[in-house]
């Protein structure tokens, strides 16, 4: 997942509750003075926004702002992370599925009780049909492709599923062939083993959707609820909307979502910095509001200065990770030992400077971040966090090249990114490098996915963080080049990182059975890519959330949502 627009999280409180699903991680506690009473249900709930949601469709969505709202309130799938734990639970399944020895084959049964807004029963084939909408490119956009990439269903010449989607019906015998309904019964057929599968099917493409109530491309806001809440009346783009309970939604039937409040308004559009001021000055509804719009570095004083308002915020590690690709079809990055040499005099602590201090961006060396089994605190190449600028500088003149040696770095340009990059290259001339820094405001992410892009820079900066608690979520994504490398530009692999080695060796991890073995597997090929100068990790998120006054906050271990406030267990007095 991209983590500038936004973050993922370690470990929380459920009032504003950010998670990092399921990864172990000791909680960050709101206040040493928070409230220990038992949540209550009833009233509304405010959430301010200051960006707004691209669509309320599950299968056209990757935004986790809204994911962490919509999974909570409006939509269901068969698996869900449960609140204050993170742990995997069934959520429309009774349980987290049954898998098949080769991997291959995934079966899931239907609870009895989960109901649409209009009563009618989330049937197994509901699930079958949203999964399905994915397929449908030409009309279902901007959504994930996890069902075209792990559903046993055949591609044509050209890469693309032969199946289209449900609309125009092309190749729906094979669909129906990988995906199967029998009453409350729903087995999945793989191309190839996913033992984490059933982790998988938390995301935004496999929700529950009702074919009946699909409009197709016109689809970007329509709300059907099969959680405990519905819209009340339409959702205004920029403005937000109001949910009220679901009636036909029934508590014994979700073993996820405590739906406390009897009422939650969504407000967006806002400006910056707005809905945490809002909540810091904890006046009328605000005090019954949260965001998931984290507060600024510049409203910490504000924040840590007042301890009225430091006991209702959440202080929350991210997933996120911030990191530097060199590009290994640059000549002077394809040299190792020159990949080493800027990984080595790359001073993290100077780049955490620049967006606020290492407080709230912790620096790191691994682009895993530190909630997950396969994190790594050490170097690959010994250095300390903040360089060493003269080992670097004698590595680099091991190469043979003339000093100082040029490099292009291209970066996502803002004002405090500029600083950032600034303090980088300092360090980076002073260990032999000349650094002309490239920076791009607009359309950042097209740009460095671009081909054009492979001989224009020799480093690029990009962030990213997991779709699920697993190192695979991020490895696999961003090295894989099989799923990456095309002639229409790099994917992820913005480095074009292409080792066929490694490419197998991420084969085998995602075949280990046991989830600890299996991540500490993805932790060695990290460990591994980062040796060969695949990747530059310089720092992780960490973000306030304040909270108003009224809002009920609660310490735990882990969490419920990957990168958002978790309304599963979120209550107001």
């Amino acid at each position: 997942m991209r983590t500038k627009r936004f973050s993922t999280a370690v470990a929380l409180t459920t009032g504003v509750a950010l998670g990092i699903a399921g990864c172990g991680g000791e909680a960050k506690s709101p206040a040493s003075g928070a409230d220990t009473s038992a949540p209550a249900a009833g009233g509304t709930l405010h959430v301010l926004n200051v960006s707004s949601a691209p669509s309320l469709d599950p299968q056209r969505n990757t935004d986790a702002k809204v994911f962490g709202f919509a999974s909570r309130t409006i939509w269901r799938s068969l698996t869900a992370l449960a609140p204050g734990t993170g742990e995997l639970v069934g959520d429309l399944a009774t349980d987290t599925g049954k898998v098949s020895q080769d991997g291959k084959t995934w079966t899931f049964t239907l609870r009895d009780g989960p109901a649409w807004q209009d009563g009618k029963p989330v049937a197994c084939e509901d699930v079958k049909y949203g999964i399905s909408r994915t397929f449908a490119t030409d009309q279902i956009t901007g959504g994930s492709s996890y069902a075209i990439k792990y559903l046993d269903i055949p591609k044509d010449d050209k890469g693309k599923s032969v199946y289209v989607g449900p609309y125009k019906k092309t190749g729906q015998e094979l669909f129906d062939k990988a995906v199967t309904c029998d009453g409350k019964t729903i087995v999945f057929h793989l191309k190839g083993p996913r033992f984490d599968f059933n982790q998988t099917l938390t995301t935004s493409a496999f929700q529950a959707y009702r074919a009946d109530q699909d409009k197709g491309a016109k689809s970007t806001y329509t709300v059907f609820s099969s959680g405990p809440y519905m819209l009340k009346g339409d959702w205004r783009s920029d403005k937000g909307g109001t949910f009220v309970r679901n009636p036909s939604w029934k508590a014994d039937s979700d073993p996820v979502r405590k739906a406390y409040p009897d009422e939650i308004v969504f407000e967006e559009g806002l400006a910056e910095n707005t809905p945490s001021q809002r909540i810091i000055a904890d006046a009328g509804d605000d005090k019954h509001a949260v965001t998931y719009t984290p507060a600024s570095p510049a409203q910490a004083p504000q924040i840590v200065g007042d301890p009225r308002v430091k006991d209702r915020t959440a202080f929350i590690d991210g997933t996120g990770v911030d990191f530097l690709l060199p590009n290994y079809k640059s000549p002077v990055m394809s040299d190792a030992k020159v990949r080493q040499a800027l990984a080595m005099s790359t001073d993290r602590g100077a780049y955490a400077q620049a967006y606020g201090g290492a407080t709230m961006y912790p620096p790191t060396f691994d682009i895993l971040y530190s909630g997950l089994i396969a994190h790594s605190d050490s170097s690959p190449f010994g250095n300390p966090l903040n360089g060493d600028l003269v080992e670097a500088k004698k590595v680099l003149e091991s190469t043979g090249r003339s000093l100082p040696v040029p490099i292009t770095v291209t970066y996502m340009k803002n004002s405090t990114s500029d600083k950032a990059f600034g303090a980088l290259a300092q360090g980076w001339q002073q260990a032999g490098f000349e650094v002309k820094l490239n920076g791009i405001s607009q359309n950042y992410y097209s740009a460095i996915a671009a081909p054009s892009m492979a001989t224009q820079t020799d480093v690029v900066w990009t962030t990213w963080g997991t779709g699920w608690p697993s190192a695979s979520t991020v490895l696999s994504p961003t090295f894989d080049s099989r799923t990456n490398l095309s002639p229409a530009g790099s994917g992820l692999d913005n480095g074009y990182f292409d080792n066929d080695a490694i490419n197998q060796e991420m084969d085998a991890a995602s075949l280990i059975v046991d989830f600890k073995e299996r991540e500490a597997a993805w932790g060695t090929i990290s460990q591994k890519i980062a040796k060969d100068g695949g990747y530059i990790a310089l720092t992780q998120k960490r973000y306030m959330f304040p909270a108003g006054s009224g809002v009920k906050l609660t310490s735990y271990k882990g969490g419920g949502i990957v990168g958002q406030i978790d309304l599963a267990a979120t209550s107001v007095r």
